[in-house]
């Protein structure tokens, strides 16, 4: 399959679902509690309809696994090599708190690796993407696709991303060890984006995430230049167990520091 065909029917798809989230975004929505006790609005079924209606037309034989449509039984999706994998709106926390840092994530995975990757920030009317061959590149409303690329260097004072509504004692631990830093928080998979486009130098997430909260910004980071790794220093990998969640990882932009040995011990 031709990745690079695929980048702007995705990209339309993404921003199509971008305006049915901020047509509920607009309104005073209601709010539900799924089992597992996070919240879900219409936005995110409006967004998922949108997404899964579309990729099913523009690639009728390929899986597709999204957060509110269910999760595939292991010994079915495990003989997949190909499918996709979206998040149809990412953030849905900041989404009711209305800071505007929640995105559209669609991304293809191809043997357990996310090889193209759509992330689109409906508020800012920003679209980052990632493909394999092409690089990694940032969409600015109406101007034209600008590449992006990691910062290679860390500065003295690291600019540290972080979860705005998620954080705990793991991390303010690994960031006594760090020194000297800004610490950044942000919602969604924005954080990786930041670093994929040098805005900032290090994601450490030591925390529960879904395998499509990730997928798609991966793909931006790791074609920007930068690293998605676990914390034995492997990239992260997708649809290799059971469950659908991530281990703990880091995301990195420049190289030029050791930054899990700074991990204590008992990480």
């Amino acid at each position: 399959m031709d990745m690079k065909s695929l980048i702007e029917p995705v990209v339309a798809l993404a921003e199509d679902a971008g305006r049915a989230i901020l047509a509920v975004y607009s309104t005073d929505f209601e709010v539900q509690s799924k089992s597992d006790e996070s919240p879900l609005t219409q936005a995110d079924l409006a967004s998922n309809r949108c997404i899964v209606a579309g990729l099913e037309e523009l690639t009728p034989d390929i899986p597709i696994i999204s957060e509110e449509s269910g999760l595939p039984d292991f010994e079915e999706r495990r003989q997949w090599n190909r499918y996709w994998l979206i998040d149809p709106l990412d953030g849905t926390r900041e989404f009711v708190n209305r800071n505007g840092e929640f995105t559209v994530n669609i991304a293809f995975i191809e043997n357990n690796r996310p090889i193209f990757g759509v992330v689109h920030v409906p508020v800012q009317n920003k679209t980052y993407v990632g493909c394999d061959g092409v690089g990694a590149e940032l969409r600015d409303g109406d101007t034209a696709p600008q590449p992006i690329q990691v910062t290679t260097d860390s500065r003295d004072t690291v600019r540290v991303v972080g979860s705005r509504s998620h954080r705990g004692a793991s991390l303010d631990a690994y960031l006594a060890r760090l020194g000297k830093h800004d610490m950044i928080p942000m919602g969604s998979s924005l954080k990786f984006c930041v670093i994929a486009e040098g805005r900032a130098d290090l994601y450490p997430r030591l925390g529960l995430t879904s395998e499509w909260d990730t997928a798609a910004a991966q793909a931006v980071v790791e074609q920007a230049g930068g690293r998605v790794v676990t914390l034995d220093g492997k990239p992260l990998e997708y649809n290799t167990k059971s469950d659908i969640l991530n281990p703990h990882f880091f995301v990195m932009g420049g190289v030029d520091r050791d930054w899990l040995a700074l991990l204590p011990d008992s990480e």
